[in-house]
């Protein structure tokens, strides 16, 4: 397949892209490049190559879920910049 200008103002309609006529002929160049580089991936034989989903045959490796540090209540609050006895104090974001 050849990509021409035609080709490429259609896909550019396609994508709502507005290209300029510099623009249209550097498509032309990059598209013709992506096609040519999949025709050479086509001459590869690729048979008895299963087709390849993940690149690992791991599948959702989970750490177990282990508390590793506790801290108090007093010394969360100390790390606040301000807050009372009980809760961190923070500025009124939602008006009513």
């Amino acid at each position: 397949m050849t990509i021409d200008k035609e080709t490429v103002e259609k896909v550019a309609h396609l994508a709502r892209l507005e290209l300029n006529e510099t623009e249209k002929q550097e498509m032309i160049k990059d598209m013709s490049k992506i096609l040519d580089f999949m025709a050479k991936l086509n001459e590869l034989d690729t048979t008895g190559v299963e087709p390849l989903v993940y690149m690992t045959a791991d599948t959702n490796v989970l750490r177990d879920d282990v508390v590793k540090q506790q801290i108090t209540h007093q010394e969360a609050l100390e790390n606040a910049p301000k807050h009372d006895e009980n809760y961190f104090l923070v500025a009124k974001v939602i008006e009513k």
